[in-house]
């Protein structure tokens, strides 16, 4: 059986309406525990499908939480391998990261809830993403931070606040800054981790989040369901083969 494993910061940030998904297409998930577990016990090349979730901390706050530092190494060594890896959120920044692209707080202010995105200028190299395009389909935003596209990444995605949402790097490595695994029947877990930040950020508030979820939840889920299938699609045929050494970090 296959191996996923998924680095998880914060427990109701988790696989999401993914794990059902990745079981179906016949993956044996495992979660890591970041700032709990030891990356020194676990090689980044072992797993066949590594997935980076999201967090509330932030890529460049090192002091605050060192273990991010061993993190992102730990991420470069299996980048560099070009395995199938996966970045949501904070995990897109980390993979940003980790390909020495910057990381830093966003100039448009927070970017929470639900709106649309654009193709970016290399959408065409990943068809599935259309899925997520299309019609009147929103998806959901969680973050503060953005990043600078690392060099040799592909651009995918948009929205108007924040060019980078989405990039590819090698064959098999995808960095997602939205959130496609949220699950809409689980936003009240949400609501309460970030209770703090919404109470925090203008315009914010859990009956409005609410309220929006409930209203592009229908579109999404099929939207969602349908990018990660032909997404896993196209990770599956790679799972298991010699790694081919992408160029030098």
């Amino acid at each position: 059986m296959k191996k996923a494993l998924a680095l998880r910061h914060v427990a109701f940030e988790d696989l999401g309406q993914l794990a059902p998904l990745l079981e179906s297409s016949g993956f044996e998930i495992e979660y890591f525990e970041v700032g709990v577990d030891s990356f020194a016990g676990a090689s980044p090349l072992d797993a066949d499908l590594v997935i980076v979730l999201g967090g509330p901390i932030a890529v460049y706050e090192l002091d605050q939480y060192p273990y991010l530092r061993a993190e992102i190494s730990w991420l470069r060594a299996r980048l560099l391998e070009d395995l199938p890896t996966l970045g949501i959120c904070l995990g897109a920044q980390l993979m940003a990261a980790a390909l020495h692209a910057k990381v830093y707080p966003g100039n448009a202010g927070k970017e929470i809830g639900w709106s649309p995105l654009k193709p970016g200028s290399d959408a065409a190299d990943l068809p599935c993403m259309q899925c997520l395009m299309q019609g009147d389909i929103h998806v959901l935003h969680w973050h503060g931070d953005t990043f600078d596209l690392p060099q040799g990444a592909r651009h995918l995605a948009a929205t108007d606040r924040y060019p980078n949402q989405a990039f590819s790097w090698g064959r098999n490595c995808l960095a997602l800054q939205f959130h496609p695994e949220f699950d809409v029947g689980r936003v009240e877990q949400w609501l309460i981790g970030h209770a703090h930040e919404i109470a925090h950020t203008s315009d914010l508030s859990p009956a409005g989040l609410r309220r929006e979820s409930q209203s592009h939840a229908q579109p999404f889920r099929v939207a969602s369901r349908d990018f990660w299938n032909g997404w896993l699609a196209k990770v599956n045929p790679s799972v298991g083969r010699p790694a081919r050494r992408a160029a030098a970090l």
